[in-house]
């Protein structure tokens, strides 16, 4: 598997030094996801539309 080279992290990762939260990367055809206190550790990857409804489903709850 290749390794993302850019990964982004949420604008919402919170104060300080922003390590709140997980990083996401484009690794057509898929989305990686890393912790983003721990980017050494493993690194998950999602089919893009999965990873797309995940997303969806979450706005959805949290009402944005």
């Amino acid at each position: 598997m290749t390794t993302p080279t850019q990964w982004q992290k949420s604008s919402y990762s919170g104060g300080g030094e922003g390590n709140d939260c997980v990083e996401v990367a484009h690794l057509h055809p898929r989305i990686a996801v890393r912790d983003s206190k721990a980017p050494h550790r493993a690194t998950l990857t999602f089919a893009a539309p999965a990873f797309t409804a995940f997303l969806s489903t979450l706005g959805t709850t949290t009402g944005e």
